[in-house]
């Protein structure tokens, strides 16, 4: 019952997860997006109390249930641990805990985490991981499936679906996600958990608390026969049977080996045991977990569709500009703000309708969201990211906020602009601008004949992009947005 239990809720939160990074259309977002916020690293830095007190006493109750039900990136190493198991039955073996890695990797993160290396931290948390891996592998095949039912749909006439672009937002972090998925599917394939009890940051850092939890997998010795069934089942290699004993750091409460049990030796309740060995050699674990949660607190203090409407010409093969300073999206207050609380998680980048948002290939920021303009610009009526971000980085905004809220400034380039180059009137930008930022004026006033260019008011901008987005220059548009290290209010 235990493992059906467990397999019932992973399935939902998994599932869930995963149309969160594969629906394009938002409506996922309306029913499961507290599904994002109740992930663990996400929490943290969202400095959501609530849900980083429940995740601790949902562990210090039931054991780390997290890394089983909560955490996709966990099932997932489920799901290919299950097909493995399928090819060779009882094939995991008791192994010891792998601290000389666990506790390195650990303060490894909690460095980069303080110091601001956000390429490291988003290397190491699962859900990082598994947003992008979902984002840039299965969302563009989801999305072709998608634009053959709407093929199929226009033949019969019907607008049951549409067809959405389906373009590489970034390839270093593509490569980056392939590597990941098959290095996941490689250790958990042949042992199981060991992503987990062995790098993933989180589960360590649940690990102190698991150690004390109430309820427990333990030995019934009178009924064991030492069969060693339960070990050969354990995906976490947490179970040395000769000595009855369950590492319950690594334990993620499966339920497996209570299941493979065929004396019914082990159960899962309240236990009472005599503390041994290897219980006293916790004891000097409580002040490492007190001293990680401490430093992880203190880092979250610390840091405080192609869509177009009117278009006349076709946009394609635009080249990004060159910005001094990398645009962040309305709600992220500052670019420091962003780069302190975004986890990288993708979420964002699957979900923008404008396609707008993609993974930033700076080495300071490498993986976190960065904007560009050659595929949509950023309407001033969506606030799509601010409603999913789960880890704070961009916080929620209304409309009204989002169109006073100024992320940058167009900048205007003489010698790309068209009028001048194709002896030709053009005047797009102007026309698209939603807050009248720019209009048409004479390259010479006292000529008649002077061709019209556009005149840019930055304190009228927000930096939306569309001026940029519509310009038909190409390859470099004649108007581009600069971004601003901290946004401000219009």
């Amino acid at each position: 019952m235990l493992r059906k239990i467990r397999i019932s809720l992973a399935a939902v939160f998994f599932i869930g997860l995963t149309l969160l990074f594969l629906d394009f259309t938002g409506t996922a977002h309306h029913w499961l997006s507290w599904m994002a916020k109740v992930q663990a690293l996400e929490a943290v830095l969202a400095i959501n109390v609530v849900v980083v007190v429940l995740l601790a006493v949902l562990t210090l109750v039931f054991g780390r249930i997290y890394c089983s039900i909560i955490c996709p990136l966990g099932v997932m190493q489920d799901v290919f641990g299950w097909m493995g198991k399928k090819a060779k039955k009882n094939r995991y073996t008791h192994s010891g805990e792998k601290k000389w890695l666990r506790y390195p990797v650990l303060a490894i993160f909690i460095i980069a985490l303080l110091a601001g290396v956000s390429s490291i931290v988003q290397l190491l948390a699962p859900y990082s991981a598994f947003g992008r891996i979902v984002t840039m592998i299965f969302q563009p095949l989801w999305k072709l499936g998608n634009n053959v039912l709407a093929l199929i749909a226009e033949h019969y006439d019907s607008y049951a679906f549409y067809s959405v672009d389906v373009w590489m937002k970034s390839l270093p972090v593509l490569i980056i996600a392939a590597l990941t998925l098959v290095l996941l599917v490689i250790l958990a394939w042949r042992n199981g958990r060991t992503y987990c009890n062995t790098i993933c940051p989180v589960g360590t850092v649940l690990s102190f608390l698991s150690r004390y939890s109430f309820l427990k997998i333990s030995f019934d010795t009178e009924k064991c026969r030492n069969c060693s069934l339960c070990a050969k089942n354990c995906k976490a290699a947490c179970i040395d049977f000769k000595n009855h004993n369950v590492d319950y750091s690594r334990c993620v409460v499966c339920g497996d080996c209570i299941e493979s049990c065929n004396f019914g030796a082990l159960k899962y309740g309240v236990t009472h045991l005599h503390k041994n060995k290897r219980e006293t050699e916790t004891d000097s674990s409580r002040r490492s977990f007190l001293l990680s949660s401490a430093l992880l607190t203190t880092a979250a203090l610390a840091q405080e569709k192609k869509v177009f409407d009117g278009g006349y010409i076709d946009l394609e093969d635009k080249v990004a500009p060159e910005r001094q300073t990398p645009l962040t999206p309305p709600g992220s207050l500052s670019a420091q703000h962003f780069a302190n609380h975004c986890t990288g998680c993708q979420l964002c980048v699957s979900d923008c309708p404008n396609d707008v948002l993609r993974p930033s290939t700076d080495l300071m920021h490498f993986m976190q969201p960065t904007m560009s303009y050659e595929h949509g610009y950023c309407r001033p009526e969506c606030t799509r990211c601010s409603e999913v971000c789960p880890a704070g980085a961009i916080k929620p905004i209304d409309r009204e906020e989002k169109a006073s809220i100024q992320i940058g400034h167009a900048v205007w380039v003489k010698k790309n602009c068209v009028p001048l180059t194709d002896n030709v009137e053009c005047g797009n930008c102007a026309r698209h601008c939603p807050t009248g930022a720019i209009e048409m004026v004479p390259l010479d006033e006292n000529d008649e004949e002077s061709p019209y260019i556009p005149a840019i008011n930055e304190n009228a901008c927000i930096g939306c992009g569309a001026c940029e987005y519509v310009c038909p220059a190409r390859p470099f548009s004649a108007i581009y947005v600069e971004g601003h290290e901290v946004h401000k209010t219009i």
